[in-house]
């Protein structure tokens, strides 16, 4: 049976499950170290606590378009961390992935407190993996939740530790033969590792389908994509896409998943029914990062090498604008009006907010050293932006 029908058949199993689940593995998953106070930003964890401590609702968000917000910086949050990536839950926590320089991931409420240190040290013989009986590190890269915001996926550079020979490599190729890695599930309300995933090589993105039924993982060294059956937890087909993928956004109706490859200058298109992959040409130099607006008509693009964002028009797949927004613009987050963009640019150290309307520049703030992950928290209107160097700054959009 050839890729794309086992990937037909496997869709159709999995859309076909109704309750059916695994055995929990909960109690034997690493416990978060849980804050029993309320510390500074960034300040150390405190006693173990089994559940998260979550903040009050906030008010209703403000009815003004995005568009007539202004970047203010409220705090930055400091501590032992290097995030790579934050973002934010449905239900007002943030999650930062720091890397295998930190083997954690920190997680803060609405209240910018540090609610929970998670690391990411496991056994997978405790999940039901093989040929790993001792406890290993992974590297925590990008989170994505589910759309109830009861678990988060966590990508995992590589893992670290005796099974683990090759750990993977930023220039490399499937020849390479880099470890392939795994995907950890956290249980949100409980802030601790649940369930391992195995997928390909240094695993970049994640992205849950809207449906809930997928979670997609692109493979940086194995020039690949991961599908997932969530419901079961693990893999039920790899598709190849080329060097380097990276961004993924998904349409409203779970029908079609886009990758940005940011080996090349293209965007893939994905049929999740079918696994077909088309291609929208020619974007820019080095896609990286993908969001879509509400509506699923028009994809935004991170050109890493050109210094730009790109618009494309999903039904013609053509780019309409384009805008430079400074150097090395890596992760972007939309507005939950869908008015607005939010881009950090990493060799500049800037933020900078565009309407996606035109592409039309509305501010460029300065950052702390090397910008590389951003997240909007809808419910607050606060703009939260992952320093590379060790920080997290929380700005208002108000």
């Amino acid at each position: 049976m050839g890729a794309r029908a086992r990937l037909a058949f496997a869709l159709v199993w999995v859309f076909g499950l109704t309750a059916c689940t695994g055995a929990s593995t909960e109690a034997l998953a690493p416990r978060a170290t849980t804050a029993s106070s309320a510390p500074s930003p960034g300040a150390s964890a405190g006693t173990p606590s089994p559940r998260a401590i979550l903040s009050p609702a906030p008010s209703p968000s403000p009815t003004e378009p995005s568009t007539l917000g202004r970047l203010t910086l409220l705090d930055t949050i400091r501590g032992e961390i290097t995030p790579k990536s934050v973002v934010a839950s449905p239900t007002g926590l943030v999650f930062a992935q720091n890397m295998m320089y930190r083997h954690t991931i920190t997680v803060y409420d609405r209240d910018l407190r540090l609610v929970a240190t998670i690391p990411d040290l496991v056994r997978l013989a405790r999940f039901g993996i093989e040929g790993f009986p001792r406890a290993v590190h992974g590297a925590p890269v990008e989170a994505a939740f589910t759309p109830d915001g009861g678990y988060a996926y966590v990508s995992n550079y590589s893992m670290y530790g005796n099974g683990f020979p090759r750990p993977g490599h930023d220039s490399c190729s499937p020849a390479g033969g880099y470890d392939e890695s795994f995907v950890y599930r956290i249980d949100v309300e409980r802030l601790r590792i649940d369930e391992a995933i195995a997928v390909g090589s240094v695993p970049k993105f994640v992205a849950v389908t809207p449906d809930g039924r997928l979670l997609l993982v692109s493979n940086w060294c194995s020039y690949d994509l991961s599908v997932i059956g969530v419901q079961r937890g693990r893999e039920i087909d790899r598709i190849p896409l080329g060097p380097y993928p990276r961004g993924i956004a998904v349409d409203p109706e779970s029908r079609f998943a886009y990758v940005a490859v940011m080996g090349t200058r293209n965007v893939a298109r994905i049929s999740l029914r079918s696994g077909h992959v088309g291609w929208i040409a020619n974007v820019g130099g080095g896609p990286r990062h993908l969001v879509m607006d509400p509506e699923g008509r028009f994809l935004y693009v991170t050109l890493n090498a050109d210094g730009a964002v790109a618009k494309v028009n999903l039904r013609t797949r053509r780019v309409v604008a384009t805008v430079r927004t400074g150097v090395n613009p890596r992760s972007m987050a939309i507005s939950q009006d869908g008015r607005s963009l939010y881009v950090v640019n990493y060799g500049s150290a800037t933020v900078t907010k565009l309407r996606a309307r035109d592409l039309r520049v509305l501010q460029t703030v300065r950052t702390n050293p090397r910008p590389i992950g951003i997240t909007v928290d809808a419910a607050t209107r606060r703009v939260w932006v992952a320093c590379y160097g060790g920080s997290i700054m929380v700005f208002r959009d108000t």
